[in-house]
């Protein structure tokens, strides 16, 4: 009787077994199978192109670099140290080495001075890392010719993605979660969540590095990652399935949302030497009128908040300016004009240049003018607006140019009595943006004989009488 129970005992131990067994290789037949399914419905890479992997150490890229062995993939490891861990962050470099050794492909390695790169940039670490790896990566494929580098980004990354992304405020690009494939960086992970991957390497005994960094809640992606996702796996179990397909139908939207856009750019949007401007009257035809102007502004920065008070700005008068980090917005009457900051830009002249009889020519960041005299041809002289024919004998010496001021007023060609220039802009319909760019260019004693660009003082036309003309013209 005892013989036969200890038989029952090892019947039920290697049933057992098998069972494990045959679950095991059915769990890594599953996983290997959706691996290359995916890449070729993504169309991430053809199966003859060689591939750059970008391996941590950490359970999620160890497990990439073992699907890939596996699928026969041709591609190279590469791991970036950035020296901000100490003793881990060497033994993590080690670790990534000898796996290439493993998988007998060449293997590429960087350190990097991540803080001092942070600070002088003005950047947290986290971006400061982002920059350095992707910028390297770049020059990686670049000479050694891989078609793209593979990152082990995975579902329940992109759903903490979209969460972050939520709290973050962002538009509806935000919302499409981590794409499978953009430019030459691809995600192949992205089929599969945390949770199978960890089941994954688990069945296959497969080692790697513990990132200790993973465990702190001081980053928000791990607060998401330990607090709010477990919360959401109470409600529904498969909240991360659920939430990926969403994220799915949300990046289908998109499409259709961005062809939508893009019709409006067409009928709202001009651009002209570098700034760009919108056509008010059209843009206030369009609903929702909010998201279609975040869209329209989202690439010169501007944020939810900002841009809800250039929409209310819209029935207030013209002159009200709004910044994003990178750009200026102009309110001025029916159009709303977009230019970059930069400190050339804010550049302006000295109070005012002198410009002597023998001078040939001026230039600065803002303006460029040659100046030439000779005789007058006594004929009828039709000028474009951005040059100058006046009676040089009219002239005194130094001429001098500066930016136009409140007050300043000259009479305009074909006038016989003065206008301010302030006026003169509002009838001539002269935009804020092209106010602030105007200069003057005036005689010693203090006449305005040309408003640059624009038109010239009557009192310094050149007439019959005229013997030599000064003729100036405004690059």
């Amino acid at each position: 009787m005892k013989s036969k129970a200890n038989l029952a005992t090892l019947f039920q131990i290697v049933f057992k077994s098998v069972i494990l067994s045959y679950f095991c290789e059915g769990l890594r037949i599953k996983m290997l199978q959706e691996f290359q399914q995916f890449i070729s419905e993504k169309k991430l890479f053809e199966p003859s192109q060689k591939i750059l992997l970008a391996i941590s150490g950490g359970i999620d890229s160890v497990a990439m670099a073992e699907l890939f062995y596996r699928s026969k993939i041709n591609f190279s490891i590469a791991h970036c140290n950035f020296k901000l861990r100490g003793k881990e962050s060497e033994a993590d470099e080690k670790f990534v080495q000898k796996l290439a050794e493993k998988y007998k492909v060449s293997f590429f390695t960087k350190s990097f001075d991540t803080k001092k790169y942070a600070l002088k940039n003005k950047i947290s670490i986290q971006m400061a890392a982002r920059e350095l790896r992707y910028h390297w990566f770049s020059e990686i494929i670049i000479k050694e010719k891989f078609a793209a580098v593979s990152i082990a980004h995975h579902k329940s990354d992109e759903v903490e993605t979209l969460l972050i992304n939520l709290l973050r405020g962002t538009g509806i690009a935000g919302l499409h979660g981590i794409l499978p494939k953009n430019g030459k960086i691809i995600r192949p992970l992205l089929f599969a969540t945390r949770s199978e991957i960890e089941a994954f390497a688990k069945k296959n005994k497969i080692k790697f590095r513990e990132d200790s960094s993973n465990k702190s809640d001081k980053y928000i992606r791990n607060k998401i990652r330990h607090t709010i996702i477990p919360i959401l796996k109470e409600i529904n179990p498969a909240a991360e399935n659920s939430i990926a397909e969403s994220i799915e139908k949300i990046s289908e939207t998109e499409i259709i949302f961005q062809k939508h856009i893009a019709q409006i750019k067409k009928k709202v949007r001009i651009e002209k030497e570098g700034i760009v401007s919108f056509r008010l009257t059209e843009l206030k035809k369009e609903n929702p009128l909010k998201i279609i102007v975040f869209e329209l502004l989202k690439e010169f920065n501007f944020n939810s908040e900002t841009v809800n008070e250039i929409i209310d700005s819209f029935s207030a008068s013209s002159g009200k300016t709004f910044f994003s980090s990178t750009h200026r917005l102009l309110k001025d009457r029916e159009t709303l004009i977009v230019e970059p900051i930069s400190k050339e830009k804010n550049k302006t002249i000295k109070t005012f240049i002198s410009i002597s009889k023998n001078k040939k020519s001026y230039q600065s960041e803002n303006i460029n003018l040659s100046f030439s005299k000779i005789p007058n041809r006594k004929s009828n002289i039709q000028n474009p607006s951005n040059i100058a024919c006046l009676d040089y004998d009219l002239l005194q010496f130094p001429l001098q140019l500066r930016k136009w001021k409140s007050g300043d007023y000259f009479y305009p060609l074909g006038m016989k009595s003065k206008k301010k220039l302030s006026d003169y802009f509002i009838d001539k319909k002269i935009s804020i943006s092209q106010k602030e760019k105007s200069y003057v260019l005036l005689s010693a004693n203090g006449d305005i004989v040309w408003l640059v660009g624009q038109r010239i003082d009557d009192r310094y036309k050149i007439t019959e009488r005229t013997k030599n003309n000064f003729v100036l013209n405004c690059l």
